[in-house]
């Protein structure tokens, strides 16, 4: 017999669940109690009256049984059947004789009616007799179960004993029993419907509490303007009560998360438009620079260390040109601007732009994998073939010379997709996490060549986002992809 797997672990029980099972088990296990007590008792109580009777009858005929001529018998050797032949006993009482002539026994079966018991009948009586007391002993499935006591009758020369059938103790214990049944089985249905309302109806905060918290983790809260209109229903957090006092304060947490969002957007829309503002009014005296420097560079009697710092201030001045038009592009990105939507054949964007990475870098081993059948969408195909650039310049710029780096693009379902493997040293684990944020820099193990802004990758992910895709990164050394998952016919934001 196999046993289940380690990692297969049972649903745990509500509390619902567990609050009805427990109190309907200990109601339970104290009405069984109580009905085996009162059962008990009342049995007691039944075989006692019947060990009366028994005794009763035992001293009577002790007494009539020792009389110089009992009715019906000789005064030397009283026989059983003619004892109870001759008197009036009640239906089922039984009598054992046991004298120096022989053993007799008898019971009456009626008003008017005995009959003689076997030899194994009379012997089982007298073995069950012998010890003295009350005992109970069976008979047979024709007399059933009695209660026997052996005859008290002093120097007569006799021994016996008497019985009383416990047929009508054992029914009336029964028909006690099945009462008892009855009602503890009506008792615990009324106390299980009774609490499972109850518990449904208290527990009924949480439930709005925990549906409530539910559709507020669905809601994207990490970017964009987030309004969280989710709250429990007034009726469910009254604050007077303990599980109500749950769902009070549940409320009061979303208000004040909501407002805190309310308050980051509205910082970060502040420093968008400031990035965007700063950005653009850069761009003019950059421009300046730039233009002046290549100005001042066309005099042929400048000195040489005057043409260096020019030169230095031009590549310098280029430079940030560049992080200035990335920081205002990422800024209209987030914005929702910058994408204008039409028809991309994503597999010759792909196409050419490994062609084009293969004359800037002629060092590395270039691969390409695209289908004979064109992955065409719905985009902007300058954005897109940014992406593919940034990702493969990317793989230029952190692997040594001779990675082999594959491109390939690909349908798969409904989505479009392009991947960038390399076989170089892989991303350091540390930042892989953050590889797409802005100004994320790459690891030791990728030696950075052209001094990059860092903003190649998020405005990449930027640009894939707004197209309603997604960006991922799987690295390990010798194996490093980028997958870009673009849906085939995305709808245009801003139709």
């Amino acid at each position: 017999m196999t046993s289940p797997p380690a990692d297969v672990r049972r649903t745990p029980w509500t509390l619902q669940r567990r609050l009805i099972l427990t109190i309907t088990g200990v109601v339970s296990v104290i009405l069984v109690v109580v009905a085996i007590v009162t059962s008990a008792i009342l049995g007691s109580v039944l075989q006692s009256q019947l060990d009366e009777q028994i005794e009763a009858a035992a001293r009577d005929a002790g007494r009539g049984l020792a009389l110089p001529a009992f009715p019906g018998t000789t005064p030397t050797a009283p026989d059983a059947y003619d004892v109870l032949a001759g008197g009036r006993q009640q239906p089922g009482f039984l009598l054992v004789l046991e004298t120096s002539d022989g053993r007799s026994g008898a019971v009456v079966t009626g008003p008017d009616s005995v009959r003689e018991l076997t030899e194994g009948q009379v012997e089982e009586i007298l073995a069950a007799t012998r010890a003295g007391g009350f005992t109970s002993a069976g008979l047979g499935s024709d007399l059933g179960a009695y209660r026997l006591v052996p005859i008290i009758a002093p120097d007569s020369g006799f021994t016996g004993a008497v019985g009383l059938p416990l047929a009508e103790v054992q029914s009336t214990i029964g028909e006690i029993l099945t009462i008892i049944a009855v009602v503890t089985a009506a008792g615990l249905l009324v106390l299980i419907l009774a609490t499972t309302w109850t518990i449904r109806s208290g527990l009924k905060p949480l439930r709005a509490v925990a549906e409530t918290a539910t559709r507020v983790a669905r809601q994207p809260l990490a970017v964009g303007q987030v309004t969280i209109s989710e709250r429990v229903p007034q009726g469910q957090a009254d604050p007077h009560t303990e599980v109500g006092r749950v769902g009070a304060a549940l409320n009061t947490l979303l208000d004040h998360v909501g407002s805190s969002l309310d308050a980051r957007q509205r910082n970060e829309d502040r420093m968008r438009r400031f990035v965007a503002d700063a950005s653009h009014e850069l761009r003019t005296p950059l421009s300046s620079i730039r233009g002046y420097s290549e100005l001042s560079l066309r005099d042929r009697t400048l000195s040489e260390p005057t043409s260096q710092a020019l030169e230095r201030i031009q590549a310098q001045s280029v430079r940030m040109t560049r992080i200035v038009e990335d920081l205002l592009l990422l800024a209209r990105l987030d914005e929702g601007q910058e994408i204008v939507f039409g028809s991309v054949d994503l597999s010759r964007v792909v196409v050419e732009a490994v062609g084009d990475a293969q004359a800037a870098s002629d060092d590395h081993r270039w691969e390409l994998e695209v289908g004979d059948e064109p992955v065409q969408l719905a985009g902007d195909v300058s954005r897109l073939q940014q992406v593919v650039v940034n990702l493969l310049a990317n793989a230029r710029t952190h692997t040594p010379a001779g990675t082999t780096v594959t491109a390939s693009v690909s349908r798969e379902g409904e989505d479009a997709v392009v991947r960038v493997h390399d076989d170089g040293p892989g991303v350091d684990p540390a930042i892989r996490d953050e590889l797409f944020e802005r100004f994320s820099r790459a690891d030791r193990s990728r030696a950075r060549q052209t001094g990059g802004s860092g903003l190649g990758l998020s405005i990449a992910r930027a640009i894939v986002t707004a197209h309603g895709g997604s960006i991922t990164v799987r690295s390990e050394p010798g194996d490093t992809t980028f997958e870009v998952r673009l849906p085939a016919k995305p709808s245009d934001p801003g139709a």
